[in-house]
C-alpha cells in the first residue's frame, strides 16, 4: 500500500459483503483462496463484467483450480510436466502403476495446499485410495513421484518473471504441506533468490507455464531435476507475504504489480 500510494494508487481493503459496491473503485487485487464455488469467482466476474482490471481473472481461476484441464494444457503446449496417467475407473489402476512405477503421486483434479494429493507405495494403496476418491470424482490424476529437497516457485506477471524462491519440503515429508491428522499443518522454509540468481531454465519453463493461463499474476511451481525441470502446477492467486517471496525483488515486486494495474486503467488525461 505504501508503494501504490507513491504511485498515485490509492489501495482500500474490502470483504465478501462488499460486492454490491465493487463498482464503486477501478481495479480489484484478490488477496483470499479461490474457488468457483465461493465469492471470490462472482467478485471477479463482477470485477470484470465492470470493465476493472482483475487478478484473479475468472478464466484463470477456472484454469488453474481444475488439474485435469491444467496438465493437458502443459502438454499441448510442449511445457515439460512429469509423466501422468488420468485415472477414469479401475481398469486405469494398472496402466498407472505400469506406465508410472511406485511410489507415484495421485491427485483430485481441484486439489490445493498439498491437500487431496497422496503418495501412493504400491497397488494396494492406488487401489484403495483410487477407488474412494473416484466416489467423489470422475477423474484422477496420476503422476510419476519426483523426490526433490524443495519445489521451485516462480511468480510470473503479465507474462514476465516477478520472483522466485525454494519452497521447501515438511520435516520428513515428501510435500511443502504436512497435513497431519492431529494438530496443525508442518508447513516446510523458505529460500529466497533474486530473479537474476535463479537459473534460466527454471525462469523460462515457468514463463512459457504461466502465458498457457493468462496475462495475470500466477504461482508456477517446479521440479528441477538431472532429467530437466518440470512444472507440478501453475496456481492463480500466489502466496506474497512481506519479507517472504518479496526478499529476493525487494520493492520492485510491488512496483510492477502497481504498474501492471495502472497499465490497464484507462486514466483520464489531465
Amino acid at each position: 500500500a505504501r508503494i501504490a500510494e507513491k504511485m498515485g494508487v490509492e489501495v482500500e481493503p474490502i470483504t465478501r459483503k462488499d460486492l454490491a459496491k465493487l463498482a464503486n473503485y477501478d481495479a480489484l487485487f484478490i488477496r483470499e483462496t479461490t474457488s468457483i464455488s465461493n465469492h471470490t469467482y462472482r467478485f471477479a466476474r463482477r470485477a470484470q463484467q465492470e470493465g476493472m482490471p482483475v487478478i484473479d481473472d475468472p478464466l484463470s481461476m477456472i484454469r488453474c483450480t481444475n488439474k485435469v484441464y491444467l496438465n493437458e494444457l502443459m502438454t499441448y503446449n510442449k511445457v515439460p510436466v512429469p509423466p501422468t496417467v488420468m485415472i477414469a475407473g479401475t481398469s486405469d489402476f494398472e496402466v498407472a502403476a505400469q506406465t508410472l512405477g511406485f511410489p507415484l503421486v495421485l491427485k483430485i483434479p481441484d486439489s490445493s495446499f498439498s491437500r487431496g494429493v497422496k503418495k501412493c507405495e504400491n497397488m494396494a494403496e492406488l487401489t484403495k485410495l483410487a477407488t474412494e476418491w473416484l466416489e467423489d470424482s470422475d477423474l484422477l490424476i496420476a503422476q510419476k513421484f519426483i523426490p526433490t529437497e524443495y519445489d521451485w516457485r516462480v511468480g510470473v506477471l503479465g507474462g514476465q518473471p516477478l520472483f522466485a524462491v525454494h519452497y521447501l519440503m515438511a520435516k520428513k515429508h515428501w510435500q511443502i504441506v504436512n497435513h497431519k491428522a492431529s494438530g496443525k499443518p508442518d508447513q516446510g522454509g523458505i529460500k529466497t533468490f533474486t530473479l537474476k540468481q535463479t537459473p534460466p531454465h527454471v525462469v523460462e519453463t515457468a514463463v512459457r507455464a504461466a502465458k498457457c493461463i493468462g496475462d495475470g499474476l500466477y504461482g508456477v511451481d517446479l521440479k528441477e531435476t538431472k532429467d530437466g525441470v518440470f512444472v507440478i502446477e501453475v496456481n492463480d492467486n500466489p502466496n506474497l507475504d512481506h519479507g517472504w517471496e518479496d526478499s529476493g525483488e525487494k520493492d520492485e515486486l510491488w512496483v510492477r504489480l502497481t504498474q501492471w494495474f495502472l497499465e490497464r486503467l484507462e486514466r483520464p488525461e489531465k
